[in-house]
């Protein structure tokens, strides 16, 4: 005698993604590749900042795949505008080598990802997946140069531009009272480091260290936390700048 059929599990729906390219030839390339997808579900598309500012609140996409080269209000712009009215929504950015400055604004305006254009549609659905899960995505060649931005001397620290100010006088008691010393990171986490420096995602780490995606977003808030950092691209300049890491 069998037993009553175990139903599967159902299902994740799938990810809820709006296109903004200004480019018809090259969007409609893109959509080309996420079809048969069955993860993925293209919502909606936007030939410029403006419009996708207008549809983005009608169809709440999961993931804003964004070009950062638009004309008149630029990538950066709507990345700010998105991350302000939905601070939930990913943003996962299109990106080319000569537009390094402009990357660099938009993960301060809060950009989870980034990608080259040109990159290969299972490289695109995993960055996808990546940022949906809270994750966060950077190339390894991009990273690098990224870092430059920052100007980080391994030895000596942040090259400074100008002149420090001098630091004001503290009294002993207000010393005393200040929170002790962060905690250094665990060989765990000095290992995780060092692969996000390379620009491995959650998932390849996940892979090589034979953990769970979940632990690893775990030692990652761990990591921002004790370095006092909110993403990775900062998370990598201040391990070398401490010398925690090397690349």
């Amino acid at each position: 005698m069998t037993g009553a059929p175990v139903d599967a599990p159902p299902a994740a729906p799938p990810i809820r993604v709006f296109v903004v390219e200004d480019q018809t030839k090259i969007l409609k390339n893109q959509l080309r590749l996420f079809e048969g997808q069955q993860d993925i579900d293209i919502v909606g598309t936007a030939l410029s900042g403006e419009a996708a500012l207008e549809e983005v609140p009608k169809l709440m996409p999961d993931v804003l795949l964004l070009d950062l080269g638009l004309p008149r209000m630029s990538g950066i712009d709507v990345t700010r505008e998105v991350k302000a009215r939905f601070p939930k929504m990913e943003i996962l950015i299109f990106t080319i080598f000569d537009e390094e400055d402009k990357v660099l604004e938009a993960v301060k305006a809060g950009a989870s990802g980034y990608l080259l254009k040109g990159a290969p549609v299972d490289k695109i659905i995993e960055a996808i997946k990546e940022v949906r899960a809270g994750g966060t995505v950077i190339q390894p060649n991009l990273a690098r140069r990224l870092l430059r931005h920052f100007r980080v001397d391994p030895d000596s620290g942040p090259v400074l531009t100008e002149p420090p100010a001098p630091a004001p006088e503290v009294p002993p008691e207000v010393v005393s009272a200040q929170e002790p010393p962060l905690k250094p990171l665990s060989d765990r986490e000095r290992e995780i480091l060092q692969l996000i420096a390379k620009g491995v995602s959650n998932s390849e780490a996940a892979r090589l260290l034979s953990l769970s995606k979940a632990t690893i977003r775990t030692h990652l808030e761990h990591i921002y936390r004790k370095l006092e950092v909110t993403n990775r691209v900062e998370a990598v300049t201040e391990g070398i700048r401490k010398g925690l890491i090397s690349v």
